[in-house]
């Protein structure tokens, strides 16, 4: 369903209700099974990631429908220097201050690999594109089933974050982020990008060479006075590096790197839906508020393209090719990203020009590796599912009409004065000119 809205029943909150239903995702709900919606509950200081709103709706229908559901999110590696999402309570601090928390939602939100990251599920992928195996955060894994209620956006290094990116990275342990991120691997790793120490000049050119040295949270960075010495070999890609060695031109980041890292994020998310069971998965796209970066970057630049819609179906693949699809389609948004990099006309690939870290790589790599290792297909059919009627999202604490709810209340206690100004409750002028506030300045010689 598209991104219009003109009713209640036309609203994104009801058109998300809508889709999930006509794509038989409810079907896939028993009385008493405990439902995990995986959202990504955005980075501090994020604007643009989904609104509370969407997973209280949700979680709504999932008791409904008889479900004990609960929200949740995953602990992430320290990406940047002041990553608010670490540890368990980290994440949870930063989810309660952006709306995420059990008052709002109706239900619990938790940390889904625990306090450190590593409460997990490990598993084997024997025919992973590049994983062989992958580490599942708990809740997840235990749950009967799993609804991947995710924002379409775009993303530093994935290039598009859509329902693969939202269980190929956020359904994996921190375990599993150090996996997925290529951490220690020979070819693929960061450590194994090139490094230009030389072209750095220590303590006494960096006033806040500090910034560089106290991100690593294993101590690998150590500068000296004149350069820095990196202990490479021992990298495990927490990232928390990569930006403060950009800036300074001390490292080069190769696209075989980001494809290696796409084509794990494909290899993951298959098996995290392999470990909870193909039928028990449903996905859900709101393809909306659409950055160029991920919830995970801690502001929100402005969105490329309109909001697309609303998507559901239970082939990630498919489903992220068609937001794709439709994002290519229209046309940019101005004054956007995809202005800056001339993508702004209709039929223009806008998430891989957009990159921030690594522009003019393929978009479609997590699809790509997504139909080579059997997670899904490109081919879809988009349905537009028949409206529903307002009365099915109506107040639903008491649905009656606003009349039948308040004649005996507004008897009781009258909000309006019909005892004062003869009748009229208050005290205003008979008559003003509103043709003085109403005319256009500058029309008619500027009346």
């Amino acid at each position: 369903m598209d991104g219009r809205s003109s009713s209640l029943q036309t609203g994104l909150v009801a058109k998300m209700l809508t889709v999930f239903e006509a794509a038989g995702l409810e079907k896939k709900i028993r009385p008493n099974d405990t439902v995990a919606i995986k959202l990504h509950c955005g980075e501090w200081n994020n604007s643009s990631y989904l609104r509370p709103v969407y997973a209280r709706a949700l979680a709504d229908k999932i008791k409904e429908l008889g479900g004990r559901p609960f929200v949740c999110d995953t602990t992430t590696l320290p990406y940047n220097p002041v990553a608010s999402r670490v540890s368990g309570l980290d994440l949870l601090t930063t989810a309660e201050r952006n709306g995420y928390s059990s008052a709002v939602l109706g239900c619990p939100f938790i940390s889904a690999d625990g306090y450190t990251g590593t409460d997990d599920v490990r598993v084997d992928i024997e025919d992973g594109f590049i994983l062989k195996e992958a580490y599942i955060a708990n809740a997840i894994a235990s749950a009967d089933v799993l609804i991947a209620l995710s924002h379409f956006k775009g993303h530093p290094q994935g290039l598009v974050g859509g329902a693969i990116k939202n269980l190929g990275i956020g359904a994996q342990s921190k375990r599993g982020k150090f996996n997925v991120h290529m951490g220690g691997h020979p070819k693929y790793g960061l450590g194994a990008m090139p490094f230009h120490p030389e072209n750095y000049g220590g303590k006494k050119a960096d006033d806040d060479w500090r910034s560089l040295e106290e991100v690593c949270p294993y101590s690998l960075i150590h500068v000296t006075d004149d350069s820095v010495k990196w202990e490479r070999e021992k990298c495990v890609n927490c990232l928390a590096c990569v930006r403060p060695m950009l800036s300074r031109g001390i490292i080069e980041l190769k696209e075989e790197w980001f494809a290696s890292l796409n084509a794990a994020i494909a290899d993951a998310c298959r098996a995290t839906i392999e470990t909870v069971g193909r039928d028990n998965v449903g996905f859900i796209n709101m393809a909306i508020d659409i950055s160029p970066y991920c919830d995970c970057v801690n502001y929100s630049d402005m969105s490329i393209v309109p909001n697309l819609g609303v998507f559901a179906g239970t082939d990630p693949v498919a489903l992220d090719k068609a937001c794709i699809d439709k994002a290519t389609e229209v046309a940019g948004t101005s004054g956007s990203a995809a202005e800056d990099f001339e993508v702004e006309a209709p039929g223009t690939r806008k998430f891989e020009a957009c990159s921030i870290l690594l522009s003019g790589m393929c978009e479609e790599l997590q699809i790509n590796t997504g139909v080579k290792n059997g997670l899904g297909s490109i081919d879809y059919e988009l349905i537009e599912p028949t409206e529903k009627t307002a009365a099915d999202f109506a107040f639903s604490p008491d649905s009656r009409y606003v009349g039948v709810r308040y004649r005996k209340h507004f008897k009781k206690i009258p909000p309006f004065p019909y005892e004062l100004h003869n009748g009229q409750g208050f005290a205003r002028k008979d008559s003003v000119d509103l043709e003085s506030i109403n005319a256009y300045q500058g029309k008619n010689g500027g009346k």
